[in-house]
């Protein structure tokens, strides 16, 4: 039996076009214009108009609906991605905070729990691994007692721990050993990214050489242009502008960056090297004003003002709250991009830099069937995850 979704405003990666998408298993079979061929026994939705898109790819998000990932549990798991699916996510790579050696080892455990358990929520292809080896000076939110320098014996320990369960792992690149580590990620299939750094370009551009090609929210908890004796030094902010093939993310929420500048990064990276991330903490999806960054145990309390998350002395932002389809409403309303390409950079830009970008990410046959249906204000109605209905009705006026 087939699954065909027809009179759909489909989203491509360069246009929006009317037509049908056929799901055959857990692939897309077939998308085009008109109408496609339905036999005896296929289901059919009629979306009457409204647009049908490719699951959202969300590559660094601590949490939601009051879970963090460093709870380390697979209840908590499950939880804070079933809660991303509502909002149309349906692939998640959970993040993780520098923290003690259990609480990651945990947090390992917790992602392989919910993988065996849950079978109605987002695919979850790995975790990414948001620290321990970072620049203090950059901490952010990141709580500075379990920051430190990359260490072959620990780190190829939490490799080798969590091997199949590891897919990105965020660093400053100008910390001792930090290359041997990057070029150790790269030898084990796993991406590795520069944040939380005070790294100036040449920096920069060694990480560059040796196989970091992409950034972790960019602008936030990086180091920007320095004066030294007079001369300018570009940081990472600018580097990422100046090496052309470095990818990056934004946390688009409208909090974390203005508009004018989320329309900036836009124009000069374009939607093939730009990616939309929440970088979202536990209450995503949440109606409160107080919440814990990290894990219940030994995490930072943080209150909740202002549609964003802050550090309790309201000198910086912990996180955010915002859930994928926010981020899109932001670039699209706000930014002013073209829905297309506020889409491209919430589903195949991102697969993309995960490596992923053959597997999901656009509507093609052959890909992953994992869609979803939204209207003109971006509230996400329905989502299928691997061919399968999983949140909400496709059926028109549901």
């Amino acid at each position: 039996m087939s699954v065909h979704f027809v009179n759909a405003a489909l989203i491509y990666p360069d246009r929006i076009e009317q037509g049908f998408v056929t799901v055959e298993g857990h692939k897309i079979q077939a998308a085009g214009t008109g109408f496609p061929q339905v036999n005896r026994g296929d289901q059919v939705f009629d979306l009457r108009g409204k647009y049908l898109s490719p699951g959202f790819v969300e590559i660094h998000s601590h949490g939601a609906g009051g879970c963090d990932f460093m709870d380390g549990t697979a209840e908590a798991v499950i939880t804070a991605a079933r809660t991303h699916l509502q909002h149309g996510t349906t692939t998640l790579f959970p993040t993780t905070l520098a923290a003690r050696r259990e609480e990651i080892f945990n947090s390992i455990d917790g992602l392989r729990s919910a993988r065996r358990i849950m079978t109605d929520g987002p695919e979850l292809p790995g975790l990414h691994m948001e620290g321990p080896y970072l620049n203090p000076k950059q901490k952010g939110a990141i709580d500075e007692r379990y920051i430190r320098n990359p260490r072959r014996e620990e780190y190829e320990e939490f490799i080798f721990y969590g091997e199949g369960a590891i897919s990105r792992w965020t660093l400053a690149p100008e910390l001792p050993g930090a290359m041997e580590f990057a070029r150790c990620l790269i030898d084990h299939g796993i991406v590795p990214s520069m944040g939380h750094t005070d790294a100036e370009y040449s920096q920069v551009l060694e990480a560059y050489h040796n196989g970091i090609s992409h950034v972790t929210h960019l602008y936030s908890a990086m180091s920007g242009m320095v004066r030294k004796g007079g001369f300018r030094y570009p940081g990472l902010i600018e580097s990422a502008f100046c090496i052309d093939d470095l990818t990056v993310e934004v946390i688009a929420d409208g909090c974390h960056l203005p508009a004018e500048i989320l329309e900036m990064v836009y124009r000069i990276k374009g939607p093939g090297k730009m990616a939309l991330t929440c970088d979202s903490m536990r209450c995503a999806g949440q109606n409160v004003k107080e919440s814990v960054l990290g894990s219940l145990k030994n995490g930072q309390r943080v209150i909740i003002e202002d549609d964003v998350a802050k550090m309790p002395d309201r000198m910086a932002f912990a996180g955010s709250i915002a859930t994928d389809d926010r981020l899109v409403r932001v670039m699209y309303r706000q930014a002013r991009v073209p829905l297309w390409d506020c889409v491209r950079m919430m589903s195949l830009t991102p697969a993309a830099i995960m490596g992923i970008g053959d597997q999901v990410g656009s509507i093609m046959p052959g890909k992953t069937a994992n869609l979803i249906c939204f209207d003109e204000d971006i509230r996400i109605s329905a989502a299928m995850v691997r061919g399968n209905v999983v949140y909400g009705s496709f059926e028109s006026g549901k």
